[in-house]
């Protein structure tokens, strides 16, 4: 059983001041797989001071010598690579497929951020007015356990890019993650302060970021619940905020959509990250009169998916991430029921033979309307809600008829007609045809998916403050 009783603090792992030591449990057993000591508000007000402390140098950088320390570091967590993809089967239950496509986001991120700050332009001329864009201060950055060092190190890279130093706290549901990344961070020999990182709760080391007069913006990635209370403690110092919050998306079938290309891609795009994505496409729109077909094609492709054991290369959907989400997701099956919508396919209860974890059984539920709460609020897990629609406008209203907006699905056989849908819905980021992530390509979400946005340059401005200096 691992033991994870150190912090990282201006440069080194050293014993927190927290006491609290939170279990690590194997989802796809539920046995204790380790044990975690937690950082409390002491450790985080030193990560703090660190972090003060070297930002004068590190706001001093020139661009090069930025990008030496994004190079260090992509290639240090490179070498660790199949360290992390196997860190993050086991203690999140990730599927062997999503977990190397979740490391090798994070590996990549340091230098699709040296693409980015290669190109920025950091000083510019307005009218007649010389515009300085300059660090922001010190950054916390708070990431969820859904796919976390993805998170930390996208989030790392552009503070750095910037100028700025970080305090992070990652889930403390991810420490294992979290050490063999840190331990890949130290070995790239940065400054010292530059990063920190508390595992810790959000009640005491989120709250005590949030909160703190020295941290000068926050980067969080969670739910929209906890984002609006970072955004509500973040006033009083008058913080600046980038919230990636939760999401309903929806995946709209054109009347002139190919079915048999699009239903096996809906469901990988319902299920992916075993449907804890807030990305995933859980709202299926399809034409009224196409219904049946969709509801065979769909049960068809869900029954293929295999459910199990996370390190297996065929598998298709992992644990839950905890007995908790597990059970949130059970309440969800039967309130679906309780509401009316027609179960297609999965239900309650384990899969056979899989009772031992916190595994789901792919579900799918049929004849939903937008008004049903399995439709209207974020499941985090393999659950596909299905919905007809009769025309073109109708299929926008429905899918504009939502409290979030991170990302919507389109597939059409007329790119044009795809295109001209997705200029009216209401999301950060619209697919056709597909998925895909572009890493220099803002992303974020309209309405209660969040506030700000994430990579590229627009990821990178908001790390940064205008200086105008009139002359």
């Amino acid at each position: 059983m691992k033991a994870i009783n150190k912090i990282y603090v201006n440069g080194e792992f050293v014993t927190p001041h927290g006491t609290e030591v939170f279990d690590l449990v194997n989802p796809s057993t539920n046995e204790l797989a380790g044990k975690v000591t937690l950082g409390d508000e002491e450790d985080t007000r030193r990560a703090i001071a660190a972090a003060k402390a070297a930002l004068p140098a590190l706001s001093a950088t020139t661009r090069e010598e930025r990008i030496n320390y994004l190079e260090r570091l992509h290639a240090a967590v490179l070498k660790r690579e199949e360290d992390m993809v196997a860190a993050m089967v086991e203690e999140y239950g990730g599927t062997l497929q999503f977990s190397r496509m979740s490391t090798r986001f994070a590996i990549n991120a340091f230098q699709d951020v040296i693409e980015t700050l290669r190109i920025f332009d950091f000083e510019k001329t307005v009218n007649r007015t010389k515009v300085r864009l300059e660090p922001v201060g010190v950054a916390g950055i708070i990431t969820p356990w859904n796919a976390s060092n993805s998170f930390i190190c996208s989030k790392l890279a552009t503070a750095i890019a910037a100028g700025c130093t970080a305090v992070i706290k990652p889930s403390e549901m991810s420490a294992g993650q979290t050490q063999v990344l840190l331990e890949a961070f130290h070995e790239a020999g940065l400054p010292a302060g530059i990063f920190n990182v508390v595992n810790g709760s959000g009640e005491v080391v989120g709250a005590e970021i949030t909160r703190h007069p020295d941290i000068a913006k926050i980067s969080f990635t969670g739910s929209t619940v906890i984002g609006k209370t970072i955004a509500r403690g973040a006033i009083d110092t008058m913080k600046r905020v980038t919230l990636e919050l939760g999401g309903k998306s929806p995946n709209i079938l054109l009347e002139d959509a190919d079915l048999q290309k699009a239903i096996p891609m809906a469901v990988l795009a319902a299920y992916m990250n075993n449907g804890q994505a807030c990305v995933a496409a859980t709202r299926l729109l399809v034409p009224e009169s196409r219904l049946e077909e969709v509801n065979q094609l769909v049960k068809a492709a869900v029954a293929k998916v295999k459910v199990g054991n996370p390190g297996d290369e065929d598998t298709g959907v992992g644990p839950m991430v905890s007995k908790k989400q597990y059970d949130r997701v059970q309440q969800y099956i039967r309130l679906g029921q309780e509401e009316g919508a027609e179960l297609l396919i999965g239900g309650e209860g384990h899969p056979e033979g899989l009772e031992a974890g916190n595994f789901v059984k792919p579900t799918v539920f049929t004849n939903v309307n937008n008004s049903m709460r399995i439709a209207r609020e974020e499941i985090f897990g393999p659950v596909l809600s299905i919905l007809t629609y009769k025309t073109e406008e109708e299929a926008i209203a429905i899918a504009n008829d939502t409290d979030y907006g991170l990302h919507a699905y389109i597939s059409s056989a007329d790119n044009e007609r795809a295109e001209r849908v997705a200029a009216r819905i209401l999301a950060g980021r619209v697919a056709i045809n597909g998925f895909r992530h572009d890493p220099q390509a803002p992303f974020g979400g309209f309405k209660q998916s969040g506030i700000g946005r994430e990579f590229g340059v627009y990821g990178l401005e908001a790390y940064l403050e205008p200086k105008s200096i009139l002359v």
